[in-house]
């Protein structure tokens, strides 16, 4: 079933490679809704993470937040169309770029892009590939022809270092590439479990969060900048921010709470653009209850 399902997303990309960006936003409304009502699990999952970081919110806002996500991803992997068929002029028009001056600084390297994830997080990637040589971890993918199409797609500008994560042997490839120059785009809000990671508070909740990026900053003295890829009416916009000031502070600890706070920063400004189908908070302090 998931194999089929991958072929199928992959014929609609191809099928949808000379479509405008607005019938691509409408075929992914529809795409989403279904999703929204079929995907029970990850409807499931996307409210209890809204319940628990905002439980503020009305529960009738948090199921239209949640359809609206859903039709922003759909909308999101039928961009791919472009992202992995169009010319490197058609990707840029796609994605347009605000604060490249942060990137291009020669005094800001080494330098770890942080990228949490929000539906264009490709869209973001594949375009930084277009003005700089990076390097970046990805988790492969379960489905076979979906992690070959995008291990492709990610592939196509500038020969980009792609380490796969396995483990403690992947950050001394990120340390080699670093110290070579290349920009770390870096994904910094995945749960991988207890032992790698500290626990600190995303919107309140405890969340397992790899301290990763305040132990490269202080081992290579790394600058550290928010990427976020903005989805919008007519494509994407990449926000490269300066970098932070006073980072590291004085423990990891701090500098972790640090960068979710930045997270959360950008989330309230998209919050139907953060993946909240991520089981975010599957790793709980000793007995807590789960959340899902």
């Amino acid at each position: 079933m998931i194999e089929l399902l991958a072929r199928w997303w992959i014929a609609l990309i191809d099928a949808t490679a000379n479509w405008s960006v607005a019938a691509r936003t409408r075929l992914g409304d529809v795409i989403g809704d279904c999703l929204w009502l079929l995907v029970r699990p990850r409807r499931k999952v996307t409210l209890a993470n809204l319940r628990a970081c905002v439980p503020q919110m009305a529960e009738s806002e948090r199921r239209a937040l949640g359809r609206r996500l859903f039709r922003n991803i759909a909308r999101g992997v039928l961009d791919h169309s472009v992202l992995w068929r169009g010319s490197r002029e058609a990707v840029e028009q796609l994605v347009r770029v605000h604060g490249v001056e942060h990137l291009n600084n020669p005094a800001n390297r080494p330098l770890i892009l942080l990228a949490p994830h929000f539906v264009g997080l490709d869209a973001g990637g594949l375009r930084v590939n277009t003005l700089v040589r990076g390097v970046s971890i990805y988790a492969r993918q379960s489905n076979a022809a979906w992690d070959d199409q995008l291990l492709q797609g990610r592939r196509r500008f500038n020969d980009p270092v792609l380490i796969p994560r396995r483990g403690a042997s992947e950050l001394k490839a990120v340390l080699r590439a670093m110290k070579d120059g290349l920009p770390f785009y870096y994904l910094p809000d995945m749960d991988l479990g207890a032992t790698n990671s500290i626990f600190a508070p995303f919107f309140g909740v405890s969340a397992a969060t790899t301290p990763m990026v305040s132990r490269l900053a202080r081992l290579i003295d790394a600058r550290v900048m928010m990427a976020v890829t903005e989805m919008t009416a007519d494509g994407y916009v990449l926000h490269l921010e300066a970098p932070w000031g006073e980072f590291p502070g004085a423990t990891v600890e701090q500098d972790t709470e640090r960068m979710n706070r930045e997270i959360e920063r950008w989330v309230l400004r998209l919050p139907d653009q953060y993946l909240w189908t991520h089981r975010r908070f599957k790793t709980r302090p000793p007995g807590a209850p789960s959340l899902y």
